[in-house]
């Protein structure tokens, strides 16, 4: 496909209004880890303005936003890894999200089977990662929609595990203007959407609306995800993210 489908009136004549709640899961390990190492409310204050004195500031789009809102934009030029619509070291960050908690939950279960293929010498975990999905509530009028035609037949934009078509991509829409790239997830089997935004301007509320507990536990038969509240699981077998090519030679039994 033609990258002439990337220029601005192309993009333009694709754009689509967008609102709602988007989810995104974090590890547990988000809550304030400092009241490990303090005995006292007034230490763990002491300790945590000190370490805000060590972190990159905050955008000005995200003043107002709860930090687990904000700390993708915050911290994106000192994350060296690149991912799906953002280049390593990039200045601008992007906020990953999808509609659906199922999806936000398969996308975490997908890079945590991944840490695991790139390091094939660490054993199982003994007892489950602790995961916190949260929604956010959005809303925009510049969404480029990629899960439509021609952008979904593009498997440039779609490779599995080369980015570098779909970070030129986010480039280019964000300097048109774009708050947020729709896209299908590769992860989720029902096939489900993820939203990447790029800037903390569309969210409408400055914190999180709902929040669900998770345990993600990997072993050699998979992983399976559980919900404390609502009861929910999801079995994701041997095969289930099996098309990763990084995940080609996976040494299940370790």
């Amino acid at each position: 496909m033609s990258s002439n489908t990337w220029t601005q009136d192309a993009l333009r004549s694709s754009s689509a209004r967008l609102s709602g709640k988007c989810w995104r899961v974090v590890e547990a390990q988000h809550q304030v880890s400092t009241t490990k190492i303090t005995d006292t409310l007034a230490e763990q204050e002491i300790l945590e303005n000190l370490l805000e004195e060590t972190k990159p500031p905050i955008p000005k789009e995200c003043a107002h936003l709860d930090f687990l809102l904000l700390t993708p934009f915050r911290y994106s030029a000192r994350n060296p890894f690149g991912s799906r619509f953002r280049k390593p070291n990039a200045e601008n960050g992007v906020f990953y999200a999808a509609e659906h908690p199922h999806t936000a939950m398969a996308e975490a279960a997908f890079y945590r089977t991944l840490f695991y293929a790139e390091s094939p010498a660490t054993p199982w975990p003994t007892n489950p990662g602790e995961y916190t999905a949260f929604s956010c509530a959005f809303k925009s009028t510049r969404v480029t929609d990629i899960t439509r035609k021609p952008y979904i037949e593009d498997k440039r934009l779609y490779h599995l595990s080369d980015y570098s078509a779909s970070q030129a991509f986010a480039d280019a829409v964000r300097g048109f203007g774009f708050e947020i790239i729709k896209y299908k997830s590769l992860r989720d089997p029902e096939g489900r959407s993820n939203l990447a935004i790029l800037s903390g301007k569309v969210f409408t509320k400055s914190k999180p609306l709902d929040r669900m507990s998770w345990k993600l536990h990997l072993d050699a038969q998979g992983a399976r995800a559980l919900c404390e509240s609502p009861r929910l699981s999801i079995q994701y077998d041997r095969t289930a993210f099996a098309a990763d090519p990084r995940l080609r030679n996976f040494r299940w039994e370790r």
